[in-house]
């Protein structure tokens, strides 16, 4: 049976859990800073492949474009970095000030933004090892299905399962 809280005409979500919103913030900023773990792990690997690139003999056969398409790739590397690691430095900035329910609604929408850079990211840099390695149309050969089969994994199943869970009214 749903109580009080479950029910808040502040609150449109009615979920089942039997928490204050203080517990609620809580509990979502843990999720919050797990999924800044798994992102930042990620995104770290990337940055480290990019930045040793410019340091193998290779590295010098690049044509111009090449160049600047690498430079892009470490520019976004370091912007994924940055927007993923903002909800942890709003979190200290705002330390004890009784505001976590706005972190977490800032974190939420800055790993959004992250999860946005770093799909493209992700893309960039495989079509980007296709074109240095193979050369060519293995570029788009790289990027167009990579793209696709993100934009399916992490925008239309989500998308389809949001859509199912709302018209079962959030029941299973």
């Amino acid at each position: 049976m749903p109580t009080e809280r479950d029910t808040d005409p502040r609150d449109d979500r009615v979920d089942g859990r039997d928490e204050t919103p203080e517990e609620r913030a809580d509990r979502n900023w843990n999720e919050v800073l797990q999924e800044v773990r798994v992102l930042q792990t990620g995104t770290q690997i990337l940055t480290g492949f990019l930045l040793a690139l410019a340091f193998q003999p290779a590295f010098g056969e690049l044509n111009d474009g090449q160049r600047a398409f690498y430079l892009g790739l470490v520019v976004l590397s370091a912007l994924s970095s940055i927007v993923a690691l903002a909800p942890v430095a709003m979190h200290r900035a705002l330390f004890q000030q009784r505001a976590k329910a706005e972190v977490v609604r800032s974190g939420h929408i800055a790993l959004v933004a992250a999860l946005g850079t770093v799909a493209v990211l992700l893309v960039g840099v495989v079509a980007f090892v296709f074109d240095v390695v193979l050369g060519g149309s293995a570029f788009w050969w790289a990027l167009i299905p990579l793209g696709l089969l993100l934009c399916v994994l992490w925008l239309v199943v989500p998308a389809i399962l949001r859509a199912r869970h709302r018209t079962n009214g959030g029941r299973r």
